[in-house]
């Protein structure tokens, strides 16, 4: 049996799209969690310019294009799926799952790329170096509810493959 029938290829890219855009948005709410609003509530009332010139005048970095570029491996690994799925025959829940892996370790990726610009506040205003903004727990739920769907991608499959309630064309691999 193939990864997925002819007449599945469009469903295998919609979920592609659909998780690369979930992915995309997960990934562009970090960084702005973490080079926006995570600044401007360490250090209230005080603009974003001035901080970052502040930080950079003591010696430490906000490494913008190190949280971009960081962030930015699961949108492009999402794309190369997504591509796949257009051009080929795929199964829904492989784009699926793959999104779903990629949102449930976000949160590692987050607390990765925010190290440097963390410490960079931590040194130059002698503040924590951890979240002050509470705009990082919408991350954190929506992580929580990946980690939930592929509980239920897992049970499914289990299901699919004893043959319970198993649609006419398994996407499962045989």
């Amino acid at each position: 049996m193939t990864l997925a029938d002819k007449s599945s290829k469009g469903r295998g890219a919609l979920a592609g799209v659909l998780s690369f855009l979930a992915v995309t948005v997960y990934s562009g709410w970090a960084i702005v969690q973490i080079l926006v609003l995570n600044p401007l509530w360490a250090v209230p009332g005080t603009p974003l310019r001035q901080i970052y010139t502040e930080v950079e005048a003591a010696g430490q970095s906000m490494d913008v294009w190190l949280v971009v570029s960081f962030l930015a491996f699961g949108p492009l690994a999402m794309l190369a799926i997504a591509f796949l799925a257009a051009a080929r025959p795929l199964a829904w829940w492989i784009p699926s799952v793959v999104g779903l892996g990629l949102l449930t370790l976000g949160p590692l990726a987050y607390w990765w790329a925010s190290v440097a610009p963390a410490i960079g506040l931590a040194d130059t205003y002698f503040i924590s170096g951890g979240d002050h903004s509470p705009w990082a727990w919408p991350l954190v739920v929506v992580s929580a509810l990946a980690l939930l769907g592929l509980v239920v991608l897992g049970v499914r499959g289990i299901r699919w493959s004893r043959g319970n309630g198993a649609p006419a064309q398994a996407p499962y691999l045989a």
